[in-house]
């Protein structure tokens, strides 16, 4: 099943200096986010990818270019370097379709503009790509496939640190609740769609807030809640708060490594939500 993922975001909240690298290509450790999310996509058996690019193309083409699986793959060097062998292997099945779909492009509209390398496959899925989760996403998949719904997208808490004020119209404040304990939901950015999907969605669109909302009121989008990990790598703070976790070994949307789940993680209940967009340029 082939994986979309949407590639030329700017970043802005997670720029410092110059730098110019395009937002799924931030790393956490060795390795960008773009490449945990693969990694993910893979432990469950989906290594078509298509990756839709804008800002920043090259820094994406040119680090699949060039990869170097020695960089967190075991291996055993002989002959003073000159052979290698690798003891496990990240990419080798892997097939990567690079599409330039635009500087500005809406995200609606970058995935109209790869429909035709989707072939003849009617269910496939796509990613934002700058967010990670533990949530499984054949069994998400499966029951997808039981509906005649053109889309499902996770729905998951939301993470954020601020709080919602309460107050009377006299300016009295009667409460302060964390976001993340309120009974709503948001968009997590993974999705499972048919292409019927395009049915809703016309040129220059968004992918949710047109082609999904479209659907959902023809009766034809479902929503998967996951109470699980998810988290987004949207700012600074959220990167750093990644790349503790996944200096710690403490990174739970690392399925494919045993190792990673080392131990539970506890997630805010999941209760009849309303689900909440982010606003995403990737």
């Amino acid at each position: 099943m082939k994986v979309v993922l949407f590639c030329g975001g700017l970043g802005m909240r997670m720029r410092s200096g110059s730098d110019s690298l395009p937002k799924p290509m931030m790393p956490i450790g060795t390795r960008p986010v773009l490449w945990h999310i693969m990694k993910y996509y893979a432990h469950f058996g989906h290594t078509e990818f298509i990756l839709c690019l804008g800002h920043g193309a090259n820094a994406v083409k040119d680090y699949f270019l060039n990869y170097s699986e020695t960089h967190s793959n075991d291996f055993v060097l002989t002959k003073g370097g000159d052979q290698i062998e690798l003891l496990s292997s990240d990419i080798s099945e892997w097939r990567i379709t690079f599409v330039d779909t635009g500087i500005d492009t809406a995200i609606g509209e970058r995935l109209r503009r790869v429909r035709q390398y989707l072939d003849d496959d009617d269910v496939f899925l796509a990613n934002y790509g700058d967010v990670l989760t533990d949530a499984p996403m054949n069994a998400i998949i499966d029951e997808f496939v039981k509906t005649d719904a053109v889309g499902t997208l996770l729905a998951v808490a939301p993470q954020d640190s601020f709080h919602v004020v309460r107050f009377d119209e006299d300016g009295w404040m009667r409460d302060l609740e964390p976001v993340a304990h309120m009974s709503m939901c948001i968009n997590g950015g993974y999705f499972v769609l048919r292409q019927g999907i395009f049915d809703f969605l016309d040129e220059g669109e968004d992918l949710v807030m047109d082609a999904c909302v479209r659907a959902a009121r023809a009766g034809r989008f479902r929503v998967h809640p996951h109470p699980g990990f998810w988290a987004p790598m949207d700012t600074l703070k959220e990167r750093s708060a990644l790349e503790e976790m996944n200096r710690t070994g403490d990174r739970p949307w690392a399925v494919w490594d045993r190792a990673s789940q080392h131990r539970p993680r506890r997630a805010p209940e999941v209760r009849v939500p309303e689900v909440v967009g982010r606003t995403r340029g990737a």
